[in-house]
């Protein structure tokens, strides 16, 4: 008997999902347990393990599909078993795990049997695989730095480098209809996390009012009680970054001004109960928004502790639909990088808030009339204008202004 691979629900808002890459062809030996392909929703890619022992039937979505949960996207059974039962079995229904089903055995048209035989399974990404095709490099010799040693665009292009001794470009071939000098440029596809954070970005812009409050804090006592903080820890223990510390902050102040942690469904503004904090995680790919759940019950070291594993699992392709999902404010730190004071981040609907934090900067301000030199750090509030009004949004920046100046009392505490 044959088993359906199905489209999974990998999430409670997930409602499609798209084929970015299968690891085996049709006819090749699977066995259960193992990577069989890689699904994108709107968030994350998944790797999605096969359900059973045998041999890859058939193929129903090709890579670049797009399916609803629950649509069938290949079979797994037994050398010969007959398929003439697939046309019945179209891309429906809801189940999101395997099914058995019987297939008839006495028709014409088989699956020629194949002998499961070992062999290496080389992970590659679609746009590292396209690139080694167009300049004729057998990636099996490459070694991936990707998640799970995966081969990327990267290593294909440093290998023909280190191979030719020169790099070589990807270009695109001008059409009968419009010849053109050959681009100096490459072409990656629009595909996969790239193509659905874009939509999802232009969806949130296009749908919500957004304004944006910019402020520039002195977070003096901050940086102190951050080295305080880590002077004082045990070694091996966790080390609390900045960004640690202003996922309690902005949970206590979204504590004190409850009108900010809102969202807007089906004509009803949703006032969340939970203050769950997602911090944007840049990857090679794009970005994804891991979950803090209930930031505002936790001390900075649970936070941090938690921070960390989330954007470790991150980089690493790890992440779990939970572990994105549920977020009601998100926290977009750009200071990292030296290089942003201010910046104007795009809402995560359905969320109506985003925090843009820009960089640590010393700079001379004036304080009881002297000019002195502080620590100073961009704040950039975004707020969907449906639902929050310019006022509430100043005085939640004045809440976290003010813990930013007085961190001590909150910092520490659970709740």
């Amino acid at each position: 008997m044959a088993v359906k691979v199905i489209m999974p629900k990998l999430g409670l808002t997930m409602m499609t999902g798209t084929v970015v890459q299968w690891y085996k062809k049709e006819g090749d030996a699977v066995r259960k347990g193992e990577d069989l392909l890689d699904i994108s929703t709107e968030k994350i890619t998944n790797t999605i393990e096969c359900p059973a022992d045998g041999i890859l039937l058939k193929i129903l979505a090709p890579e670049e599909t797009e399916l609803s949960v629950g649509a069938l996207l290949a079979y797994v059974g037994a050398a010969g078993e007959c398929l003439d039962t697939l046309n019945a079995c179209s891309n429906e229904g809801n189940s999101v795990t395997a099914h058995v089903i019987p297939l008839k055995t006495n028709c014409e048209e088989k699956i020629t049997p194949v002998v499961p035989q070992e062999k290496v399974r080389i992970a590659i990404t679609p746009v590292a695989k396209t690139l080694a095709k167009e300049l004729n490099i057998n990636y099996e010799f490459i070694v991936g730095t990707g998640p799970r040693g995966r081969i990327t665009r990267e290593d294909v292009e440093k290998y023909a480098v280190r191979v030719t001794g020169e790099q070589e470009k990807v270009v695109q071939q001008p059409t009968a209809a419009a010849f053109v000098a050959s681009p100096t440029y490459e072409i990656i596809p629009y595909t996969g996390m790239r193509k659905n954070i874009g939509e999802n970005m232009s969806r949130s812009w296009n749908l919500a009012p957004k304004i944006t409050e910019h402020v520039s804090v002195d977070v003096s006592n901050l940086v102190e009680l951050r080295l305080k903080i880590n002077k004082d820890s045990k070694e091996g223990e966790i080390k609390v970054t900045v960004t640690d510390l202003l996922v309690k902050l902005v949970a206590c102040a979204l504590q004190l001004r409850p009108n900010i942690n809102v969202s807007l469904a089906d004509n009803n503004i949703k006032v969340n109960k939970d203050i769950n904090i997602g911090v944007a995680v840049a990857l090679d790919s794009g970005l994804t928004v891991p979950v803090i759940k209930n930031a505002n019950k936790k001390n900075i070291f649970k936070v941090s502790q938690e921070l960390k594993e989330l954007a470790n699992k991150a980089q690493t392709g790890k992440l779990s639909m939970d572990e994105i999902s549920g977020g009601t404010f998100t926290i977009s730190n750009l200071g990292v990088y030296g290089s942003v004071d201010f910046f104007t981040p795009i809402i995560n609907q359905p969320e109506s808030a985003i925090l843009g934090v820009g960089r640590i900067i010393d700079t001379p301000v004036a304080v009881a009339g002297q000019i002195v030199i502080r620590p100073m750090m961009g704040l950039s509030l975004s707020f969907d204008h449906r639902v929050i009004d310019g006022a509430p949004a100043a005085e939640f920046l004045k809440e976290l202004i003010n813990f930013i100046d007085k961190p001590l009392r909150v910092i520490l505490s659970n709740e």
